[in-house]
C-alpha cells in the first residue's frame, strides 16, 4: 500500500451554501444549507495550474447531520466547455454551469473553483488513484484519509490513461462520470463509469458491496466492478473516526437504453411487452438467488416481522404529515400492513432495495443488466443495508410498470384503457417469469406483495411531493387503487405459536370489518 501526504488545502468559497442548495443531489429540500468543512484530501495531478481537493462538508442546518462530498478543482484559467453524456436529460453545455466561484490567489491573480466532476483533470486523477491502490492522509487538524481499492479480478490494466470524460445527466442523488480510456499502447479500452457519492455516511455503500459481491459469485446480470475509494474522517457528532465509500468505478455499457425507456416506447407504440417483462422477471429472480449465495440469509422471526411492519407504519405516518392526501386512507393502510404482518414470511436476505425500470439496462447480446444497488436514497444507510425479503424488489418493479401506464395516460384520458391493459399484461408476465425462475408460487404471498407495493406508492408520494409535484396524482391514485384491491384479499392463516402474528391478524380483521360497515 502506497502512502502519501495531502497537498496544499483548497479553501471553500463563502457562497458555497447557495451553490449546493441549487444542485440536484442536495437532499435537504425545504431548507437552506449551512455548510461546514469537516475534512479534505488532495488528489495528485500532473496537469499544470490545477489543484484538486475532495471536501466533506456537514450541513449544520439539517437535523440528520447530512454529510456531502464536494470534489473541487482550482484552476489558474477558465475551464473550456465540458461534455455531458448523450441521451440522458438535457445537455450540460459548458463549464460555467460547473463553476462554483471565482476567487483571487495569494499572487493576486484570479483562480477558478469548479465542481470537479466536470473537470477532466479530476476524472483522470480519480481513476488513477483507484487503480494505484494508494492511500492519502490529510494533514492535521482534519486527519482525513482516503484509499483506492481495486476490485479482485478487475479488467482494468495498470497504465490506463483517460482520454476523455463526460458527466452523466439526470441523476438525482449522485454524480457519475463516463471515462474513455486507452491502454499503455494507445489501444481503446472498455469505457468506465465512476459514480461519485454526493451524500456519504459511515459504513459500506451497498452499491459497492452488493455489486462487488454479485460479481464475485459470477452473476451475469450486473456490470463488472473496477474499484472504489474508501474515506475515513472524524465524526462531527461523536469522538470517533468513521469511514465510508466515496466513489465506485465499474464497466460502462455504451449505446444502451434503460428498461424505462424501452418499456415506455413499447407502451406508447402499443407493442406487446410480455416477453421482455418475463425475461426481466427471470433476471430479477436470478439476482436474488445470487444475493442469497453472496450474503447470509436470516429467519423471519416475529421480532423481525414486527420491526419491518412497524417501519412501514412509521413511514406512512410521516408521509401523511407531509402529503395530507394520504391521511384519509389511514384505516385502510393499517389494515393492509396488519394483513401482511399476519402472513407467512420467507427468509430475509440482501435485495436491490430501490428496484424499478430505471435501474435496469437493455444490453444487446447480453439482455437485462441490473445497476444501482444503493437502495432508496431517502432512507438511512444503516436501514438500506438490512436484510429484507425479495418481494420488496418485486413490488418496486410492479410499481414501475404501473408508472409507465400512468405516464401514457397522464393528460390523455382516451389512452387510459390501453395503458392499463399494457400495465396488467406486463405485470403478469414479470411475475410469471420471476416465480418460474425462483421456483416459488404467488399463492399465499398476496398480502405481503400488496403491503410492499403500497409502501412503495407511499414513498413515491413523498418523493413526487418534494421533487415533481405535478406527478403527485400518479402515486396518490395508486394508493387508492392498492387499498381497494387489498381489501378484498382473503385474510392469511394465523401461524401456529406466533402471538404477534395473531394480534396482527385480529387487527387486520377489525380493519376490514370497519370498512364494510
Amino acid at each position: 500500500m502506497k502512502h502519501a501526504r495531502a497537498g496544499t488545502a483548497i479553501d471553500l468559497p463563502p457562497k458555497l451554501d447557495r451553490w449546493v442548495a441549487e444542485q440536484r443531489w442536495f437532499a435537504g429540500k425545504g431548507h437552506s444549507p449551512v455548510l461546514r468543512s469537516i475534512g479534505q484530501f488532495s488528489l495528485p495531478t500532473g496537469e499544470a495550474g490545477v489543484r484538486i481537493a475532495c471536501h466533506l462538508v456537514l450541513d449544520t442546518a439539517s437535523r440528520f447531520a447530512t454529510i456531502y462530498q464536494l470534489p473541487v478543482t482550482e484552476r489558474a484559467g477558465p475551464l473550456a466547455g465540458v461534455e455531458s453524456a448523450p441521451g440522458v436529460g438535457a445537455p450540460d453545455s459548458a463549464a460555467p454551469a460547473a463553476l462554483i466561484a471565482r476567487t483571487t490567489g495569494g499572487d493576486g491573480r484570479p483562480r477558478y473553483l469548479y465542481d470537479a466532476v466536470h473537470d477532466p483533470a479530476y476524472a483522470a486523477a480519480l481513476l488513477g488513484f483507484i487503480l494505484a491502490s494508494g492511500t492519502i492522509r490529510a494533514q492535521a487538524p482534519t486527519g482525513m484519509a482516503a484509499s483506492g481499492e481495486v476490485a479482485p479480478g478487475t479488467p482494468a490494466p495498470a497504465g490506463m490513461t483517460v482520454v476523455a470524460s463526460r458527466v452523466l445527466r439526470g441523476e438525482q442523488s449522485n454524480t457519475s462520470i463516463i471515462l474513455d480510456v486507452v491502454d499503455p499502447d494507445g489501444r481503446p479500452g472498455r469505457p468506465i463509469i465512476v459514480k461519485v457519492f454526493r451524500v456519504v455516511a459511515d459504513g459500506q455503500n451497498p452499491d459497492v458491496s452488493v455489486q462487488s459481491a454479485l460479481a464475485r459469485v459470477g452473476s451475469r446480470f450486473v456490470p463488472e466492478p473496477v474499484g472504489a475509494v474508501w474515506g475515513e474522517w472524524q465524526s462531527p457528532t461523536a469522538p470517533a473516526r468513521v469511514g465510508g465509500h466515496l466513489a465506485f468505478a465499474q464497466e460502462f455499457l455504451p449505446g444502451v437504453d434503460d428498461a424505462w425507456r424501452v418499456a415506455l416506447h413499447a407502451a406508447k407504440a402499443g407493442i406487446d411487452f410480455s416477453a421482455r417483462a418475463h425475461a426481466l422477471g427471470v433476471a430479477t429472480a436470478a439476482v436474488h438467488r445470487d444475493l442469497a449465495r453472496a450474503f447470509p440469509t436470516h429467519d423471519s422471526t416475529p421480532d423481525v416481522v414486527n420491526q419491518l411492519c412497524s417501519s412501514m407504519r412509521e413511514r406512512y405516518r410521516l408521509a401523511a404529515r407531509e402529503v395530507p392526501e394520504l391521511a384519509r386512507h389511514r384505516d385502510a393502510v393499517v389494515g393492509v400492513f396488519a394483513r401482511a404482518q399476519a402472513a407467512q414470511w420467507p427468509r430475509l436476505q440482501r435485495i436491490h432495495g430501490d428496484y424499478h425500470l430505471g435501474q435496469v439496462l437493455d444490453v444487446p447480446g447480453r439482455g437485462w443488466v441490473l445497476i444501482d444497488f444503493e437502495g432508496e436514497p431517502l432512507r438511512p444507510l444503516a436501514e438500506r443495508t438490512l436484510p429484507d425479503i425479495p418481494l420488496r424488489d418485486v413490488a418496486g418493479m410492479l410499481r414501475s410498470f404501473s408508472y409507465v401506464g400512468a405516464t401514457i395516460a397522464q393528460g390523455n384520458p382516451a389512452a387510459e384503457p390501453a395503458a392499463q391493459a399494457w400495465r396488467r399484461c406486463a405485470r403478469a408476465a414479470f411475475l410469471e417469469g420471476y416465480h418460474a425462475q425462483a421456483g416459488t408460487s404467488p399463492a399465499g404471498q398476496e398480502a405481503l406483495l400488496a403491503a410492499f407495493e403500497l409502501d412503495k406508492a407511499i414513498y413515491e408520494s413523498v418523493y413526487e411531493s418534494r421533487n415533481r409535484p405535478s406527478w403527485l396524482p400518479i402515486p396518490l391514485r395508486a394508493v387508492q387503487r392498492l387499498v381497494e384491491e387489498a381489501a378484498v384479499l382473503p385474510l392469511p392463516p394465523v401461524p401456529l405459536n406466533a402471538d404477534a402474528s395473531a394480534e396482527a391478524h385480529a387487527a387486520a380483521h377489525a380493519s376490514a370489518t370497519r370498512r364494510k360497515r
